[in-house]
């Protein structure tokens, strides 16, 4: 069924090909009134304005040889269908300033009836063919505008192949087989291949932006690998206990598939939260992201189990198999030892230092985001061999930076002269061109000194709309691709802080539901805010100051894209609850078994701090690898998102938090007994199911509540000792409980109720021990000490 999906979409999508449209419409903005009053009065120069730009290498734009092969390409654009006008530098006095001053640069102003992201592509490619026909030796031809760059798609599935491979190189050394390794790079392929063909059919009915698919590419491979890596890890635990492998699949499914399906829906959820931001640029991005990552869920859930059914235990190594082989049936499962143990141990003895250090590391990486300025990149951040960037650097050359985002003062009313001279006489603004009125609006051209990115632009424009309309008295906006990304960036710095309480009283409501406690989602969400900040902070240094970005290859500093803040906190959100329900469902359930927090903790981080850091490092290789895309936005995400899942991960979950649980002790896990009485039950991953019982034959101890004895393993200078056999018998010599200590020397056995047992320890390097244990109506605490002695049977 999947196989059979998966191409039907592709062949589908094949077919239909795309019609993805970036709409930035902001009912209530200047720039968007501008817009309106221009559509109305100027129905043919309304659309998008493109530039075609020429440069010689010897002698002028106006010889006779370079008019005979740019005029006839230039005629033939004008007569193109959907092409409302095109001002030729050959067009008598007015033409002559779009001509450089030294004569070797020219350019010509094509306008389309339509909005660039309302244009065929196939009349754009038509007008970048006609105008490239126009080369020669020694002339040099090239477009630039928002038109001309849709058309100019990126090198595609190279982001995808490199960071799949990055991920198969980390699954395989998690996992040491290549058949496990193969297994989530599959559920990722189908996952996001059925997602972005369904985005790419829903085009055709909904304003989807181009940038959409490459962002639901760069989510989907990430939890689509992540999901199956829990799952399979699961599995595998099953197959190394004994279960055959249909068992063992099950059992993975209710566990790590409940949680799969709880993390999927936080992640849904926390894209939705882009919804409260009213911003229809993201409405598409919303739909393309949270379509690949539910079928990314269904792909890990339905299609895993079906791969996992034909590898049977190959999914093992072959050292795993043969070990299993040997054990047979009762092979004793999988430690959680060597680093993560030690590691775990260590911030349970130094806490206080664990916290800081990690602390002061996020708040440093988290400095530069008071320089944020939110803005729009622009076509000087393409890639150096595109058209568009060579357009750019021609036009900034001949004419300066600020011909690259002309703004459009649209007057409706009032002195019109005086609101010309105003604006003349503004300091920034290197030339202004006024076009006849019509129907009582008049439209002026403003090109201003600085580029589009710079922050005097951006003054400019306020100026304009502050001081300079307002004195000459006319009722005037302040239009262009300028002046629109400055009031989105304004827009959505606005409706910012809505979207992150939004997305922060989810999560909360969300864990407090899962864990029943009200410290645990409150540390959450404060660590959210933490690798937010930090990795915002790496976003400005790269990319708005410039560190290390020619290594990158993206092109100039500038000012972050505006939506990206929105998108990567949604992202952030939902992936560091997949971290955080992975790491404390298993601290809770230690929790509620032994009520000992120091416990909790220590073993909770011991047995995922493995998996989880696993699941970041693949997350990471995928999302850098998008900066191999072409697209700097999606380069941008992914080397954000790069960053706050690493910091996340590395730093938050394996060091902070715990670090802080440990400092706060049993108070994670208080909750008000009301509260407690009116939340519903979420069981997000239950515990596997345990072992029957053999059947009794003697009196077992006296009825009451089960308990456990916990403790550590040591040798008598004080050193843990891993591997040891721990035993609880029954006064009469049955085996009860058996299990193995950890690298730090940690155990618990559990216990059917009150009485008295006998406690065997037995290691082959150090000797064994016996106890005898009498446990009342709580846990038992019972540290055991192997001297390499015989056997010693006392009573504690």
């Amino acid at each position: 069924m999947w196989v059979g999906a998966l191409c039907g979409l592709g062949v589908s999508a094949s077919a239909a090909g795309t019609e993805y449209a970036n709409v930035f419409s902001l009912p209530d903005t200047d720039s968007k009134r501008a817009y309106d009053l221009l559509a109305k009065a100027f129905p043919d120069t309304s659309g998008d304005s493109d530039t075609v730009v020429w440069k010689v290498d010897d002698g002028s734009v106006g010889d006779r040889a370079v008019r005979d092969r740019v005029e006839p390409a230039l005629d033939r654009i004008a007569r193109m269908p959907g092409v409302g006008a095109v001002a030729s530098p050959y067009a008598g006095d007015r033409g002559a300033a779009q001509i450089s001053r030294d004569g070797t640069i020219a350019y010509a102003q094509v306008t389309f009836t339509q909005r660039a992201d309302e244009i065929p592509k196939r009349l754009v490619q038509d007008v970048v063919d006609t105008a490239r026909d126009a080369r020669r030796d020694g002339l040099d031809v090239e477009l630039g505008g928002q038109a001309i760059q849709r058309v100019q798609e990126p090198p595609s599935g190279l982001a995808e192949i490199v960071g799949l491979a990055a991920a198969a190189v980390v699954l395989f050394l998690a996992f040491g087989s290549f058949f496990a390794m193969l297994l989530p790079i599959a559920v990722a392929v189908f996952g996001v291949g059925t997602g972005l063909f369904t985005t790419q059919l829903l085009s055709h009915s909904t304003d989807i932006p181009d940038l959409a698919p490459l962002l639901a590419s760069l989510i989907g491979l990430g939890v689509g690998i992540d999901y199956a890596l829990f799952i399979v890890t699961r599995h595998r635990r099953g197959l190394l206990r004994g279960l055959d492998p249909e068992e063992s699949a099950v059992v993975a499914l209710n566990t790590s598939g409940r949680a799969v399906l709880f993390a999927g829906g936080t992640v849904c959820i926390a894209l939705a939260g882009m919804l409260v931001t009213g911003l229809r640029f993201l409405d598409g991005v919303v739909i393309a992201t949270s379509l690949t990552v539910v079928l990314s869920v269904l792909a890990a859930t339905t299609l895993l189990p079906a791969l996992l059914g034909f590898l049977g235990p190959r999914v093992l190594s072959r050292a795993q198999r043969g070990t299993l082989a040997e054990r047979g049936p009762r092979a004793e499962p999988e430690r959680a030892g060597g680093l993560a143990a030690r590691w775990s141990l260590g911030v349970q003895r130094r806490p206080r230092r664990t916290a800081v250090l990690a602390a002061v590391a996020m708040a440093v990486l988290a400095l530069p985001v008071l320089s944020l300025r939110l803005g729009a990149t622009d076509q000087g951040n393409d890639d150096a061999s595109t058209t568009t960037r060579k357009a750019y650097d021609l036009l900034a050359e001949g004419f300066g930076p600020g011909f690259n985002g002309p703004l459009q003062v649209v007057s409706s009313g009032g002195d019109s002269a005086a609101l010309v001279k105003g604006v003349e006489a503004t300091a920034g603004v290197a030339r202004v061109t006024v076009l006849p009125p019509a129907g009582g609006v008049t439209l002026i051209q403003v090109v201003p000194t600085t580029s589009p990115q710079s922050e005097r632009t951006d003054r400019l424009i306020d100026t304009l709309r502050d001081r300079v309309i307002p004195a000459a008295g006319a009722d005037a906006h302040v239009g262009g691709v300028t002046a629109v990304s400055k009031d989105f960036a304004t827009v959505t710095g606005d409706r910012l802080p809505l979207f992150v309480l939004t997305i922060i009283g989810l999560g909360f409501l969300l864990l407090l539901i899962a864990f029943r406690s009200l410290v645990v989602p409150l540390t959450a969400a404060v660590m959210n805010l933490l690798a937010a900040a930090a990795s915002f902070g790496v976003l400005v240094a790269v990319f708005q100051w410039g560190w290390g970005l020619d290594l990158l290859g993206l092109g100039r500093e500038g000012p972050i894209n505006a939506f990206l803040p929105v998108i990567m906190l949604s992202l952030l959100f939902g992936l560091s609850m997949d971290y955080q329900v992975f790491l404390v469902s298993r601290m809770h359930e230690e929790w509620a078994h032994t009520r000992d927090n120091a416990r909790a903790v220590r073993v909770g981080l011991a047995e995922t701090s493995r998996v989880i850091n696993s699941a970041a490092l693949i997350m990471v290789c995928v999302f850098l690898a998008f900066v191999l895309s072409g697209d700097g936005s999606a380069a941008t995400a992914g080397v954000g998102l790069a960053a706050a899942v690493a910091l996340d991960a590395f730093i938050l979950r394996t060091a902070l938090v715990p670090a802080v649980m440990h400092l706060l002790g049993a108070a994670n896990w208080w909750l008000p007994g009301r509260l407690d009485r009116w939340l519903p039950h979420l069981a997000v991953e239950p515990a596997e199911k345990p072992e029957p019982a053999p059947a009794p034959t003697e009196a077992t101890p006296a009825d009451g509540p089960a308990s456990v004895v916990h403790g550590f393993v040591r040798t008598d200078e004080g050193d843990p000792v891993e591997g040891a056999s721990v035993t609880l018998l029954s006064r009469g010599g049955r085996p009860l409980d058996r299990v193995t200590s950890l690298a730090d020397g940690s155990y618990i056995v559990s216990v059917p109720g009150p009485g008295a047992y006998l406690l065997a320890v037995t290691s082959a390097a150090h000797g064994s021990r016996a106890r005898h244990v009498v446990v009342t109506d709580g846990p038992l605490v019972q540290d055991v000490e192997l001297t390499g002695d015989e056997v010693d049977s006392a009573r504690p």
